[in-house]
Parts: structure tokens; C-alpha cells; sequence
């Protein structure tokens, strides 16, 4: 019989043995996830404080082209003086723009 109750013994402490390994294996698992966890909060954090940013830069964008949209709008709607500025404005700024980019086409060759 003491041979039968150390054979039960063994397997008792084969099982606690055995449970301490899925166990620590369980606390190295959640610990991994806890960790994982924090750094989606974070990075979540960080792409909201970066979406606020961009909000606030597009309302700045919308009052500068709105300001600017009534302002032409006036020119176009004073005196023919005016308009014959504007089109001398206008077709100055085409030329610049492909000189512009006739310069660059040329220094990335």
C-alpha cells in the first residue's frame, strides 16, 4: 500500500507540476497582451492628438481660402480696370508656374 500512496504522490506532484507550467505560460501570455494593450491605447492617443492637429490646420485652410474666394470675387466684380489687372495677375502666375516647373523638370534630369 505505501508503494500505491507514493505512486499517488508522484502523480500529484507531476500534475502541480504540470499546472505551474500552463499557469506561468498563462502569466507570460497575459502579460504580453497587457503589454500589447497599452501600446494600441497609446498609439490610438497619438492618432487622435494627430487628427485634432489636422482639423484645426484644415478650419485655418478654409478661413484663408474663404477670405481669399470673396476677395476675388470683389475684384471680379469691380471696374474693367480691375479685371484687366487680373488678367495680367493671372497670366503671370501660369507663366511662373511652368517656368517653375520647366526649372525643376530640368534640375531632377
Amino acid at each position: 500500500m505505501a508503494d500505491w500512496n507514493r505512486g499517488h504522490g508522484s502523480v500529484e506532484d507531476l500534475l502541480d507540476a504540470e499546472n505551474k507550467r500552463l499557469a506561468d505560460n498563462l502569466a507570460t501570455k497575459v502579460s504580453r497582451l497587457k503589454s500589447l494593450a497599452y501600446d494600441i491605447d497609446r498609439e490610438a492617443d497619438d492618432q487622435n492628438e494627430y487628427l485634432d492637429g489636422m482639423d484645426s490646420n484644415f478650419l485655418s485652410a478654409t478661413g484663408l481660402l474663404s477670405g481669399s474666394v470673396k476677395r476675388f470675387s470683389t475684384m471680379v466684380r469691380s471696374g474693367r480696370d480691375n479685371r484687366r489687372i487680373l488678367c495680367y495677375v493671372s497670366i503671370g502666375l501660369v507663366v511662373v508656374f511652368f517656368l517653375l516647373y520647366y526649372m525643376v523638370s530640368r534640375i531632377q534630369r
